[in-house]
């Protein structure tokens, strides 16, 4: 577990073999609750072959001075990615044009 939210990662390794590498993090928001945006592989542990690039999102709670994976939802192919990143595209384009910003805030937690 993880104090640090800098300190979280995907990265996993079974028997000193890596099996999930993480090739990168994208922090979402801070705070008692955080969320991450990783991208990495998977190594196929019969073939040793890297899988295509996959990314998933995690959200943490950070309880008792740690952090704690709550949830997470996998992007699992580049056509998925495109396609959430198309939608939100046009949703944040939508919001911009009613005249919200960047910077406004809900009030919510993140």
């Amino acid at each position: 577990m993880a104090e640090d939210i800098d300190e979280l990662s995907v990265n996993w390794d079974e028997g000193g073999t890596v099996v999930v590498e993480q090739l990168d993090k994208v922090i979402l928001s801070r705070g008692g609750w955080a969320t991450i945006l990783f991208k990495y592989r998977e190594q196929n542990k019969r073939t040793e072959v890297w899988s295509k690039t996959k990314f998933t999102i995690r959200r943490y709670q950070k309880k008792q001075g740690v952090f704690r994976q709550q949830s997470k939802f996998n992007i699992s192919s580049i056509a998925q990615a495109q396609s959430l990143c198309a939608a939100l595209m046009n949703w944040v384009s939508e919001a911009e044009q009613s005249g919200e910003s960047a910077g406004s805030d809900d009030g919510g937690e993140d």
